[in-house]
């Protein structure tokens, strides 16, 4: 039976088409929303993902970037006391309020007081040294290429922040937030925009161990140390998938996302499974044949099962190619799209899945294979 369902799509395959096509259109759908819905959640953790710091230190239960808290100001001192400890680096994690040309309304942005040595851990996989150095004019900041227009300001231009003047010495690509506008300013400019961190209180520490293989280690010693309650201690790819949730889950948006991935499931599956029975309903006489030759009903389901089977594989190769494209227009356009090998298979998956449901749909159809049909 199995070269009889592949010899049937062969030979009818312009029947078989539309299904093919609606799997194809299904599994389009839900890898390209897959990419998006990672691509803009993993940008709430931009700041962590394209730093190189082996630890995060923030205020206790902080479950993403823009929810921390100052921290105590000996801070830093009771973190460079443990062994393990090589480095720490601080973050000033500030709030603005941008004001571009006149006419135009303010921004709220977030603002990175960051170390502006040639070494620093913050943004050390997306800043070249080059461009951490032009952070040491008064004034300057960094923002994000495709924030530019959302900011009203070109490379050059000044605007407001804070009430103070500053002007744009460069702008970049990986630096787009969830949730509001990153600009990157150098501590000493920190302490001229908010006058919380003049007394050198900090949001987040950077931490670089002497052994890199002994974070667990050190984030356990210092998170149960007597100063446990006054800051805690992640490990970067830990800060980075709390911050990541906290926007997918507990902002609701994550469960809207579920739901249309629902909904793209069920829809596909209905359309293909209509055009599948409309294919073998087209087919009838042939079934009703080989059911009078002597052909079981389960070996006849049997071909259906196959045939969605092999239209599913058909359209989600061409689902495949097509995500691809998409993926490469959105890049193009600067849109966050991110789609991982895993996350790419559990979408096959789910198109796998629509096309055999859809051929368990069709199989109904079969009832209708009567030999009594041939002497009609």
């Amino acid at each position: 039976m199995v070269p009889l369902a592949r010899k049937t799509l062969i030979y009818e395959w312009r029947r078989f088409l539309p299904s093919a096509l609606a799997v194809a259109f299904s599994g389009l759908l839900l890898m390209v929303q897959a990419a998006l819905v990672f691509g803009i959640f993993n940008t709430a953790a931009i700041n962590i993902t394209t730093s190189n710091g082996d630890l995060w230190v923030g205020y206790p239960g902080t479950q993403s970037m823009e929810l921390g808290r100052p921290l105590a100001a000996d801070t830093e001192l009771q973190l460079l006391m443990d062994p393990g400890v090589a480095r720490v680096e601080p973050l000033a994690w500030l709030d603005g309020d941008w004001r571009g040309p006149a006419g135009r309304g303010g921004v709220t942005v977030f603002m990175s007081g960051i170390d502006t040595r040639p070494n620093a851990m913050m943004f050390a996989d997306a800043i070249t040294p080059a461009l951490r150095a032009k952070l040491d004019e008064p004034g300057s900041v960094i923002v994000d290429r495709s924030d530019l227009n959302k900011l009203g300001v070109n490379v050059g231009d000044t605007a407001s922040l804070n009430g103070q003047r500053v002007h744009v010495v460069a702008a970049m690509n990986g630096l787009r937030a969830l949730g509001g506008v990153n600009v990157l300013i150098s501590l000493a400019n920190a302490r001229q925009l908010d006058e919380a961190s003049r007394a050198d209180r900090f949001d987040y520490f950077l931490i670089k161990l002497r052994d890199q293989d002994m974070a667990d280690v050190v984030k356990a010693r210092l998170n149960s140390s007597a100063s446990a309650t006054r800051f805690a201690v992640w490990t970067r790819d830990e800060f980075a998938r709390k911050a990541v949730y906290y926007w997918m889950f507990e902002t609701g948006a994550g469960l809207g996302v579920v739901f249309l991935a629902l909904v793209v499931f069920l829809v596909g599956a209905i359309i293909t499974s209509q055009t599948l029975m409309g294919a073998v309903a087209g087919s009838m006489r042939e079934y009703a044949t080989l059911h009078a030759l002597g052909v079981g009903m389960r070996e006849l389901r049997g071909v259906v099962v196959r045939q969605a089977g092999w239209v599913g594989l058909f359209g989600l190769a061409i689902g495949g190619i097509g995500t691809l494209l998409v993926l490469a227009l959105a890049a193009t356009q600067d849109v966050p799209a991110q789609l991982d090998p895993l996350t790419a298979l559990a979408c096959a998956a789910l198109v796998m899945g629509i096309a055999l449901v859809s051929g368990l749909l069709a199989v109904r159809v079969l009832r209708r294979a009567d030999p009594v049909q041939l002497l009609r």
